[in-house]
């Protein structure tokens, strides 16, 4: 059949587009593949040892022990799906040793399957990993100190660091966060980088730790991030280490990040500044509600106020291969009464306030997951137990749903698909894809648990609903 428009001509026109096409998916790489830790503990830099992971861990655990003894009283505490239909008078060994004579089919219809699940992997992570990306601070966790005590914990803390990677007791991610670039504090947020890189460099031989980064806290404006990444250069340089090596993370926690005096959003060339080097963005809870005219009673990670910050950062970076991280629950789950002879009475004060902390927690770190935000701070080891039910429980409680859906998916090719009153279609199954890579990479379920799927683990990795279909069809 013959064309109105010559080849040539449209040739011409093709190629521009190309271009602007080209242009466009080098902004918008697409969400990285590689694992991203699902929370962020800070600790004073003056507190930090080489072995402050498994210390924490150790602490996280015995926390868990006291108050969530077994799965029926976890399940209780965090509101789990089905645990209301278990005999409340029933002993937990009993209900446990019940369950496990059950069919794995069986075993998903018993009002107690999801707290058991989750509560074996929240023990099992405490165990293993429990602090996955820990920031040394020299902001607010440290304070403002005199320039020889901050110097002297620099180069401690940057010891501790080198002792840690040789003994591998550092935990996968770990960062410190300096002061910020501000008039009044750029000096000695240098100063600090400086001392601790060119310390750590010296101690190790000139080897960083894996996925180590840098964390610049209150962004305003674009040139306190090219300042950093120009001493990033200089460090490289001196230090003879590999160019590019040094990486940033930022904090939003001001409203000036969201919003600049002309009216824009700034976070893309905040990004920009960085020369890619920024991998991640960080939400400041309390600084930015602060900085919104927030009371402190009402400074909470669900306020209106963050969320309206968060859907703004959602979309300046959506799909650049940021990081995005919310901020921290404040209330700790700490009770008040301490020592070896606390009467019934406050034991059960403790537990009741630690209880109520967890959910509040929890809640917190479910409604950030429900915005998309995957990662979050955590500021105790008692809070760890709420960000592991938290996380697990989210991707657990819709696993099977999600199995068949994507199974259905895969077999018919992208053919819209009825599941019962869910129709399908080719955006959902890429929301399916990301759903399991995110689970997967959480640890709320396992490699095998995705190859039921039907996928293989690159399938799950290329994070590409539509060249899955594409290879699956030829």
């Amino acid at each position: 059949m013959s064309t109105s428009i010559p080849s040539k001509k449209r040739k011409k026109i093709f190629e521009k587009l190309k271009e602007a096409n080209t242009a466009f998916q080098k902004i918008y790489p697409g969400d990285r593949p590689e694992r991203q830790a699902v929370h962020t503990v800070y600790g004073g830099a003056n507190l930090f040892k080489h072995d402050a992971a498994k210390t924490l861990g150790a602490r996280a655990l015995e926390t868990f022990d006291t108050y969530a003894p077994d799965f029926l009283s976890f399940g209780k505490v965090f509101r789990l799906e089905g645990i209301e239909a278990v005999d409340q008078e029933s002993a937990a060994a009993k209900v446990a040793e019940e369950y496990e004579k059950l069919s794995a089919e069986e075993k998903k219809k018993h009002p107690a399957h999801l707290s058991y699940q989750v509560y074996k992997k929240v023990i099992a992570k405490l165990k293993s990993e429990a602090v996955e990306d820990f920031r040394i601070d020299f902001e607010d966790g440290y304070g403002n100190r005199s320039n020889e005590e901050e110097d002297a914990t620099a180069e401690s803390a940057a010891k501790e660091v080198a002792k840690g990677l040789k003994k591998k007791s550092l935990p996968p991610f770990i960062g410190i966060r300096i002061k910020p670039f501000t008039e009044e504090m750029k000096e000695r947020g240098l100063r600090t980088l400086d001392i601790f890189i060119s310390t750590l460099v010296k101690e190790t031989g000139g080897i960083l730790p894996e996925n180590f980064i840098v964390m610049l806290p209150k962004v305003t404006i674009p040139e306190q991030v090219a300042t950093l990444v120009d001493f990033f250069e200089i460090l490289e340089e001196e230090l003879n280490l590999a160019v590019g090596v040094l990486k940033m993370e930022m904090m939003v926690e001001t409203t000036q990040s969201i919003m600049d005096a002309d009216g824009r959003n700034p976070l893309y060339r905040f990004m920009k500044a960085s020369k890619g080097r920024c991998i991640a963005t960080h939400f400041g809870t309390y600084d930015y509600t602060a900085s919104c005219s927030i009371t402190a009673k009402y400074q909470e990670m669900d306020h209106p106020v963050c969320d309206f910050a968060h859907h703004m950062t959602k979309v300046a970076l959506a799909h650049t291969g940021i990081w995005l991280s919310d901020g921290a629950t404040n209330t700790m789950p700490i009770g008040p009464h301490r020592g070896d002879d606390m009467t019934e009475e406050q034991l059960k004060e403790n537990r009741e306030t630690v209880h109520r902390a967890w959910r509040k927690g929890y809640e917190h770190i479910r409604h950030s997951l429900w915005n998309g935000f995957y990662q979050g701070w955590d500021l105790n080891p008692a809070q760890f137990p709420m960000r592991y039910a938290a996380v697990f429980a989210f991707f657990l409680e819709s696993y099977d749903d999600a199995v068949e859906r994507l199974k259905t998916f895969v077999e018919k090719a992208a053919r819209a698909t009825l599941i019962g009153d869910v129709f399908d279609d080719a955006a959902t199954g890429q929301g399916l894809l990301n759903y399991f890579l995110r689970a997967l990479n959480s640890g709320a379920i396992t490699e095998e648990e995705v190859l039921v799927t039907g996928l293989t683990l690159e399938e799950i990795r290329g994070r590409s609903f539509k060249k899955i279909l594409e290879n699956r069809k030829a």
